[in-house]
């Protein structure tokens, strides 16, 4: 059985549940318990998927990969604000 990791971001919490969006923009609703404890919203979780199916109860936050993705989101936003000659982006 062959084993990948993939990334998935806890988009929000209802209740008892976690909503994650995974890089291909899938979407999970998962038992918040079964996520590592203390997870918060926009946490950036790397999951093992064996035979196609995430290992929610293995997955583990990457703080690394969450500040790579906001010093690229951020990058994207300063390269937008470049071409808004009248000042319109404003966040």
């Amino acid at each position: 059985m062959s084993e990948e990791t993939r990334y998935f971001v806890v988009d929000r919490f209802e209740g008892a549940i976690a909503v994650l969006v995974g890089d291909d923009r899938s979407s999970h609703d998962v038992p918040r318990s079964a996520l590592p404890a203390g997870v918060a919203e926009d946490a950036v979780l790397l999951v093992p998927v064996v035979a196609g199916t995430p290992q929610w109860g293995r997955a583990v936050v990457d703080h690394a990969e969450r500040q790579r993705r906001l010093a690229r989101a951020k990058a994207a936003l300063e390269q937008l604000k470049k071409r808004d000659p009248g000042g319109h982006i404003t966040l």
